[in-house]
């Protein structure tokens, strides 16, 4: 949520941020009832200093006849005060609701542009096309599989039974495929705990809605989100959720920021996509798997965080030997709640695209004001909203996809990478 007082007294940079996202807000709704608040205010103010003025008066008078005639005339103004709050509290929820549906606003640095088509690469690390696993010359005209392909081959993922289990976009992990995504997470868990310095979090999937608010998923992403309607709970769309809300209305001691958090998740969203999108495979379902990093931290210090967030995810992505690209996301590809946000992108050689596997996102203060997340910068000193970060450390399925694809050899093994082998039981080979 931005702050009020920045679209009052900025009215003209909000709305050429706004610009810059290609987005809209309702701003003039969001002045109106501003300045009809803080009209309400001003009259409620008064009257209740007059009410105030008079009792007082009251108090002191000797004519009681006189002094009922004031009496009266404070229970209208009662009344009038108790008529005014009611409005008032009208014109606030109505005032939250419009600013809950302005996005955050772009940093500066972020390259200008509509859509993804803006996007900058800002590095890359890792050769391509080629897979970078192949540990026996492949034959003449050898050309690597898709994952859809490889995982049925070796009956490690299995599209049959998990349609028949859920429907559309959903599979299920076998045998070694599923001792591969288990593997997966516990690497990732182990190298941001005991290398980076994350304390780990095992969230609840199932949340208050409170959270989706904080989170900044409600209430605009309504639509592509589980919904338990008896309950009122919802399925988490990714630990970032739980996570920005595990310090909802606290003052946290700024002498413990920067708080790092790492959690694995399965993550539940209603993808919505055009008719024949992606429908192959495992790059797009509905139940996956992710590995999510969030850090609450002093203001000052966010973009180095973010710089370390993004750090941290690459050194996942490395160790597993996989080549990935670093996307600077334009101003009109940024999303709702980030204000610089980079994507990590592998390369798929079998399916020959890139894959997003993590998004390292800086909400500055938009995510703490939904959820009241503040701190004192010294023991004295008045609470200020912390900025909040968010990476994926990384997600799957699409980890497994680039895996399976760039670890594939001709014979139609695949190879386990070696910082996962200590995870695999003995194998190193998925035959």
């Amino acid at each position: 949520m931005l702050a009020l007082k920045l679209i009052r007294e900025n009215t003209d940079y909000v709305r050429d941020g706004l610009r810059k996202l290609n987005a809209s807000a309702p701003i003039d709704e969001i002045l109106a009832a501003d300045d009809e608040r803080r009209r309400l205010l001003q009259e409620v103010e008064a009257l209740k200093a007059e009410r105030n003025a008079v009792s007082k008066q009251i108090g002191q008078m000797k004519d009681r006849a006189e002094a009922d005639k004031l009496k009266e005339n404070m229970r209208t103004v009662g009344e009038r005060i108790k008529l005014l709050d009611a409005e008032l509290v009208s014109v606030e929820q109505r005032l939250n609701e419009l600013m809950l549906q302005v996005p955050n606003l772009p940093h500066a640095s972020l390259p200008e542009g509509p859509d993804e088509t803006a996007n900058v690469v800002a590095r890359s690390w890792g050769e391509t096309p080629a897979p970078v696993g192949l540990r026996q010359a492949a034959p003449a005209g050898w050309e690597p599989l898709p994952h859809w392909e490889i995982g049925e081959r070796l009956g490690i993922i299995d599209f049959e039974r998990g349609v028949k289990l859920s429907g559309t976009r959903f599979y299920v992990l076998k045998g070694l495929g599923a001792r591969l995504q288990r593997a997966l997470i516990a690497y990732m868990i182990d190298l941001h705990t005991l290398k980076h310095g994350y304390t780990e979090i095992y969230p609840p999937y199932l949340v208050k809605k409170e959270c989706l608010y904080g989170a900044g998923q409600l209430p605009k992403f309504a639509e592509n989100i589980y919904h338990d309607s008896e309950d009122d709970l919802w399925l988490i769309g990714t630990a970032e959720i739980p996570l920005t809300n595990l310090h909802r209305d606290e003052i946290l001691d700024g002498e413990r920021l920067p708080v790092s958090y790492v959690a694995y998740s399965a993550c539940f969203r209603r993808e919505k996509m055009s008719a024949g999108r992606d429908v192959r495979g495992i790059k797009r379902v509905h139940q996956f798997d992710k590995v999510e990093m969030y850090k609450f931290v002093a203001p000052e210090t966010s973009y180095d965080e973010l710089e370390t967030i993004l750090s941290n995810a690459e050194d996942v992505a490395r160790g597993l030997g996989l080549p990935y690209r670093i996307i600077m996301m334009c101003t009109g590809d940024l999303g709702f709640t980030a204000s610089k946000k980079y994507d990590i992108e592998m390369w798929a050689p079998g399916s020959k695209e890139w894959l997003e596997v993590s998004s390292c996102s800086n909400c500055e203060d938009f995510q703490a004001r939904r959820a009241n997340v503040r701190f004192r910068p010294t023991a004295t000193s008045r609470p200020e909203f912390v900025h909040t970060l968010n990476g994926s450390g990384l997600a799957l399925p699409r980890t497994m996809i680039a895996i399976l694809e760039q670890y594939q050899q001709p014979d139609g093994t695949v190879i386990i990478p070696a910082v996962l082998r200590p995870y695999m039981g003995g194998f190193d080979v998925i035959k």
